[in-house]
């Protein structure tokens, strides 16, 4: 739970992976953003036409009190999530497969500043960089550029938040009570409450 974007698509071309690396890179060192680099070449410069898992290629980087950011591509220039990978690149299941494709990230603790700030970085280098890129923002500012309107989601999603805490801590789980049962039986609370009105 928590405000979060999350997007897909293609690296353009193979010999712009050490470019895109190094700009990612510098933006992580001036941050202070801890980061990783993958493999940083294509070989011969050239995507490959059959997709392959044995390889990651491109940099993650971690923003303060923000999820890990993967740029990071298959041989056939596709991106991906690297920690899916690991999860899903072996499914018989078609949408357990399609994880691999879509990186999320959750910006919630990282604040307004850190998300607008990742947004432009995104556009950047999409404009540079990637093709077919989608990219879906709960706090619609990929998509409007409307500074008030991810300032009300971010506000939006904090209340949702600290509502959550208050509800937890003023209708506590019992003693050996699972989630599963917690929620049911706050569910019925919620529910009782409505109809007594």
């Amino acid at each position: 739970m928590g405000l979060s974007f999350h997007f897909s698509g293609y690296l353009r071309n193979a010999e712009d992976l050490p470019s895109l690396i190094e700009e990612v890179r510098d933006v992580s060192e001036v941050y202070n953003w801890k980061y990783y680099i993958y493999e940083t070449n294509f070989p011969n410069d050239a995507f490959e036409k059959q997709e392959s898992f044995e390889n990651v290629y491109g940099i993650c980087f971690t923003p303060t009190n923000c999820e890990t950011i993967s740029l990071a591509f298959l041989s056939n220039g596709r991106m991906v999530c690297p920690a899916r990978i690991a999860f899903f690149a072996h499914s018989d299941d078609e949408t357990e497969r399609s994880y691999i494709y879509y990186v999320s990230v959750k910006t919630q603790f990282a604040g307004v500043l850190t998300h607008q700030l990742l947004i432009r970085l995104l556009k950047h280098l999409n404009d540079k960089y990637f093709k077919d890129f989608e990219l879906s923002d709960e706090s619609y500012y990929w998509e409007t550029d409307d500074e008030n309107l991810m300032k009300e989601r971010f506000k939006l999603y904090d209340n949702l938040l600290d509502n959550f805490v208050l509800s937890m801590e003023t209708f506590p789980m019992e003693k050996n009570e699972d989630m599963v049962a917690y929620f049911e039986r706050l569910m019925k609370h919620i529910k009782d409450l409505k109809t007594a009105k």
